[in-house]
């Protein structure tokens, strides 16, 4: 078993151990040196990776959906955590456990395969029964059906993810069409199983998930049809008009032309198929998004352009984590050397001691001298102050005036 993985690593620590390569992109620094860009991922997840140093030694010594051996240090950058690749080898698939690399669906393949032919072996309407079953008899599309990813990244991604959404969906038109009373179950229930049915053909999941060429050239609703055809040679008396809707509900079940459905929804069935699936694919979507980020800080996930929007972490929101404590000081040890437990440590009783009242420094008395700013003390006596003294003195102009009138 590998480790660590994907979701273990931890920032500031150097780590020596095994992904398979997602992406390969050969860039240029600006000093003209190249330096290699990476996606790397196992079956927890997917990780950034860059190799600054020594690049021209090993550019050409691996690719894409290769298996590779490095050592390098995590470190955080834009928030998420980031491999400085020191070393890197190419590893041979003898090396390898295959189920450490690919992530797959927590139920058991068989299991889900049996819970879907006991839904199939359920539908009353033989016709459509028959189609069905032409079609998982098959043994080449039986193996590829219990094998195959919903999607490449957005839904359901992992092996087993159709298996998977299939039976969601089974579980979803069993609750709807009971509520709306005037749903064909049967019908509902071989759009479900038939809808995606082309995706066997249109992924490839043997390494890394990517499109086949016929998946390139053609998309799985296309393929869907051939498949569905094939089988529908085999069955004469099959209703045309019942070959109609069937071939409508695999066109229509994107629900938009701009999102690749050549035809719009166009009776009951038909629409609550596309809203099931749309419903599931986004809630399978979110989740995903929100169990691998790998964000260090805040509460939400990065932008996800699929669904046109980060995810709140309701988790980390609610309780988000506590801020680091502060150190205590270590427990003194009792007498004769034991120490003591924290919770039965005494602390002895201390004498309540008064403080005394605080004493208010003297300030020492001004001279009298000082009492008065000297700008206001008594100037000394002059003849010419005496004068200006009697000049200013009441009635001392009355008494001119007297002696001049």
């Amino acid at each position: 078993m590998k480790s660590p993985y994907v979701n273990e690593v931890e920032p500031n620590r150097v780590i020596t151990t095994s992904f398979l390569v997602h992406s390969k992109e050969i860039r240029q620094k600006k000093s003209g040196e190249m330096y290699l860009s990476l996606l790397l991922g196992d079956k927890t997840g997917e990780l950034d990776a860059k190799m600054w140093d020594n690049v021209a030694e090993i550019v050409d010594g691996f690719d894409r959906d290769d298996f590779v051996k490095v050592k390098g240090i995590i470190q955080i950058f834009h928030n998420r955590p980031q491999l400085t690749i020191h070393k890197m080898r190419r590893m041979d698939s003898s090396e390898i456990e295959a189920a450490d690399y690919f992530p797959c669906s927590r139920r058991d393949p068989g299991e889900m395969w049996s819970e879907l032919r006991g839904i199939v072996s359920g539908i009353a309407n033989r016709h459509l029964k028959r189609l069905l079953e032409a079609l998982l008899d098959d043994p080449q599309i039986a193996e590829r059906y219990r094998r195959a990813p919903a999607a490449k990244q957005i839904h359901h991604a992992y092996l087993g993810g159709l298996l998977e959404h299939v039976l969601s969906l089974c579980s979803l038109a069993r609750v709807t069409a009971a509520h709306y009373g005037h749903i064909d179950y049967d019908l509902l229930l071989t759009g479900v199983v038939l809808h995606d049915i082309g995706k066997i053909h249109e992924l490839n999941y043997e390494r890394g998930f990517s499109y086949s060429n016929e998946g390139q050239l053609l998309g799985h609703i296309a393929i869907a049809l051939r498949m569905v055809n094939e089988k529908l040679a085999g069955l004469p008396d099959f209703p045309l008009p019942l070959r109609s809707l069937v071939e409508h509900m695999i066109l229509s079940h994107h629900g938009q032309l701009e999102f690749g459905s050549p035809k719009l929804p166009l009776f009951p069935e038909a629409l609550l198929l596309h809203y099931i699936d749309d419903m599931d694919s986004k809630m399978e979507c979110m989740r995903a998004l929100i169990e691998r980020d790998r964000q260090v800080d805040g509460c939400f996930t990065v932008y996800n352009a699929a669904l046109e929007r980060p995810a709140l972490k309701v988790e980390r929101y609610l309780a988000p984590p506590a801020a680091p404590a502060s150190s205590t000081p270590p427990v003194p040890s009792a007498t004769n050397g034991q120490p003591v437990r924290a919770r039965e440590r005494v602390v002895p009783e201390q004498p309540v001691v008064q403080a005394p009242a605080p004493v208010q420094p003297k300030l020492p008395a001004l001279e009298p001298a000082l009492a008065v700013h000297p700008l206001f003390a008594p100037r000394p006596s002059s003849a010419f102050g005496d004068k200006l003294k009697q000049a200013l003195e009441p009635g001392a102009e009355a008494g001119e005036s007297k002696q001049d009138g």
